[in-house]
């Protein structure tokens, strides 16, 4: 009988084998060097794996040994090939480093409000959140509204601009008057003329070395940051790829609640 073959040497228990079938479902084995002898010679023997009708198979090693793959047609039709690797064990647990570590990420302000240029009385935001428009839908708005449902009153360009309101000075008005800066980094983000303005704006609050905002990757990675702003890239963010709306809004609102 013909079949392909792959010698994974000395392997550790748990890890997982990944066979990648092009063509034909083909039966696939995992086995040890005892019952890949047996399978050779046509004799009984003992594998793990089966009839593989979808591809990639995962087969995870039973216990630590000497394995082995093979891939054959007996009892099927056509032809098929075959690729295997070892899949990447996975890191150890992330260890983020805790909004609260960072206490100059919440901004003290009067108890007693401010006065904006018409001489009106205006609640001081918990959360100033600066974004471009194209992800306003897939992450800004959620946040948003998440932080909203929490009790947080948030500076969001829905919530507070209304129709010939100045932009520029509404958008200084939220930077100066809210406790906590989101930033909402992303490609389109990058080549923006009004979010990099609210960033300069956040950023100068910084300038004594003090982080005074959360960066948020939002379908970037580090390096894509680290282009647009290497000193950028340093500070302490939250990325969309691994955090929920709901889990970055419930660390934000612990946060604040407990400044």
């Amino acid at each position: 009988m013909r079949f392909i073959h792959h010698d994974l040497g000395q392997r550790t228990a748990g890890e997982v084998v990944e066979v990648t079938l092009s063509g034909s479902a083909a039966n696939v084995r995992l086995m040890d060097s005892t019952n890949l002898s047996a399978y050779r010679s046509g004799r009984r023997h003992q594998y793990f794996g089966g009839l593989a009708q979808r591809s990639p198979v995962h087969l995870q090693i039973p216990h630590s040994g000497h394995w082995h793959v093979t891939v054959d047609m007996a009892g099927l039709r056509g032809q098929t090939r075959a690729s295997v690797r070892i899949l990447p064990s996975a890191l150890p647990p992330l260890r983020e480093v805790p909004l609260a570590s960072i206490p100059s990420l919440i901004r003290p302000m009067p108890d007693d409000g401010l006065v904006d240029d018409d001489e009106r009385r205006t609640t001081v935001w918990d959360v100033f959140i600066s974004y471009a428009s194209e992800d306003k839908d897939t992450i800004v708005r959620p946040l948003a509204h998440a932080l909203q449902n929490r009790g947080l009153a948030v500076w969001f360009d829905e919530f507070e601009l209304r129709i010939g309101d100045s932009l520029r000075r509404r958008i200084d008005h939220g930077l100066a008057n809210s406790r906590f800066g989101v930033v909402v980094l992303s490609q389109h983000f990058f080549t923006k003329g009004w979010p990099n303005y609210e960033l300069d704006g956040l950023v100068t609050k910084g300038i004594d070395g003090d982080q005074v905002m959360l960066p948020i990757w939002h379908n970037i990675s580090k390096s894509e940051v680290i282009t647009f702003s290497p000193s950028l890239a340093d500070k302490l963010a939250r990325n969309t790829a691994m955090h929920t709306v709901d889990e970055i809004a419930d660390e934000i609102a612990k946060v604040i609640r407990s400044a």
